[in-house]
């Protein structure tokens, strides 16, 4: 366990896609999110255990959804809400939990509170799969007046597909938001994941800041392990997805966000 808490900085803005300039500091940043948590002990142990604020998106009402959410806060990791929300395409299969788009407004509340109880100290949202709910304003301006209602809460746009409104709803209900820029395991083979987390450095290095998402397959976690450390030496730092949205919100307006701390809760296209 780290004995410190890696403190976190929130925002009162959402911001569509990459800003072209980069943030006051010249420094390149990144934040780094791993998704589909709480279905595995061993590998979400693994994925808590990464250095740096890798925050740890945790899917709701899964059997180690719970432990795996104490235990990354207890380690000062970022915790996030890993929302699944209505594909494209399921495949006859519905994670629990899942947003439908066949869902009454208050249906799609209650859902989501009883999600975010799931998944303890939860400093914000981002979606699973969601290739069909992300493009509908309506659930997803009613997705994010619920985000908004349960207090200081950031929304990161998982972007499945290239229609998704959800960046552009979470700014007109005042959610922080950003979305993410690179998956860096579309396969699971390391070169691939190498591949990409050159990228994602790439992309950092060119806008200032950039997002990307993993997910606990051995080849990912074994290269963040590995590669996590050197990134002081690519001229990169790591932050938190909270302080990212802030450096994203001071880009757009010139002005710092309110900071915020964790909130403690009780106990591709087709994607």
């Amino acid at each position: 366990m780290i004995d410190r808490l890696w403190l976190v900085l929130g925002a009162s803005f959402a911001f569509s896609g990459m800003a072209a300039a980069a943030p006051d500091s010249a420094v390149p940043r990144m934040a780094i999110i791993i998704d589909d948590l709480g279905y595995q002990l061993e590998a979400g142990q693994r994925s808590i255990n990464l250095p740096g604020p890798v925050a740890c998106a945790i899917l709701p009402d899964t059997p180690r959804a719970t432990a795996l959410a104490e235990a990354a806060f207890a380690s000062g990791k970022e915790v996030l809400l890993h929302l699944p929300l209505e594909a494209m395409s399921e495949d006859g299969h519905t994670e629990p939990g899942a947003i439908l788009l066949e869902m009454s407004r208050d249906q799609l509340a209650n859902t989501f509170s009883a999600n975010l109880e799931s998944v303890p100290h939860a400093i914000g949202v981002n979606s699973h799969r969601g290739s069909l709910l992300t493009r509908h304003p309506g659930h997803m301006g009613w997705l994010m007046e619920e985000i908004r209602t349960h207090g200081n809460l950031v929304f990161v746009d998982s972007y499945t597909t290239h229609k998704s409104v959800a960046l552009q709803l979470a700014r007109e209900a005042g959610v922080p938001a950003v979305k993410r820029d690179v998956f860096l395991d579309p396969d699971r083979s390391p070169e691939t994941v190498a591949r990409e987390f050159r990228r994602l450095k790439e992309l950092a290095k060119k806008s200032g800041v950039a997002v990307g998402i993993g997910h606990p397959y051995p080849a990912t976690l074994a290269l963040l392990e590995r590669e996590i450390p050197k990134l002081g030496d690519d001229g990169i730092e790591l932050i938190s997805i909270n302080e990212l949205v802030l450096l994203k919100h001071k880009q757009m307006t010139g002005n710092a966000a309110p900071a915020t701390g964790p909130v403690s809760r009780a106990s591709k296209e087709t994607r």
